[in-house]
């Protein structure tokens, strides 16, 4: 089965992480109840401020926040938009908006990718 994920990079700030926590376990129930396969969120915690490009500088960090990096899987290309549109129409969302968010939603980024390979603990691709 080929896989097909969206990643997501953004600034939290840090008195707002368990916020956070439930903004993602809210919309994550939609995205999973319209077939998502999983959600990963992984929160900053050595993510150096490079002098071209970096983590913190990809999205303007402050000394306030942390970045998290996350990705939700799906079983295609195709699925993946299925699924993004059933969502985004999903009454549920109507709680969404950009002031309810717990992080700047414009110094977000987020984009498509096509699983190019994945490896496993056995050191083979799958």
């Amino acid at each position: 089965m080929s896989k097909y994920v969206d990643g997501f990079v953004l600034p939290i700030p840090k008195d707002r992480i368990e916020e956070y926590r439930r903004f993602e376990e809210k919309a994550w129930a939609i995205w999973r109840d319209h077939g998502a396969l999983s959600l990963t969120v992984c929160l900053s915690d050595d993510v150096p401020a490079g002098k071209l490009t970096s983590f913190p500088r990809s999205v303007d960090m402050k000394d306030d926040e942390i970045v998290a990096l996350a990705w939700i899987v799906y079983e295609s290309r195709e699925h993946r938009d299925r699924v993004n549109a059933a969502a985004m129409s999903d009454p549920r969302m109507a709680g969404f908006d950009h002031q309810s968010m717990p992080f700047d939603g414009m110094r977000m980024f987020w984009g498509g990718f096509s699983v190019a390979m994945e490896l496993a603990g056995s050191g083979k691709a799958t």
